[in-house]
């Protein structure tokens, strides 16, 4: 999992195909990420396999508000929110599917 404060791109560990999880894909470039490269996510033990789950935040009449990313490290269990970000545009109805 690669994640900074504009988003989070995922990737399989059985088969390696890779995702971008809501609207990270609109935001993956150089020119959004200024000093905010992203990374990979790590657990203090050491491992960078984890289970990931995604939160959204709704504001009013369902819109999405924030996006969070929590992984579950799979070697010991450790959890974390690992990535969030604000939405600030509408209709944002199409991010619940974009996990």
């Amino acid at each position: 999992m690669l994640v900074n404060a504009s988003g989070a791109e995922r990737q399989c560990s059985g088969c390696g195909s890779r995702a971008f999880i809501a609207d990270s894909e609109e935001y993956w470039n150089e020119e959004s990420w200024e000093d905010d490269e992203p990374g990979a996510a790590g657990c203090p033990c050491g491992s960078e396999e984890f289970e990931a789950a995604v939160a959204f935040s709704l504001g009013d009449h369902g819109s999405v508000r924030w996006v969070t990313v929590g992984l579950r490290c799979i070697k010991d269990g450790f959890c974390g929110t690992y990535a969030d970000w604000k939405i600030d545009y509408s209709p944002t109805e199409h991010l619940l599917s974009m996990v």
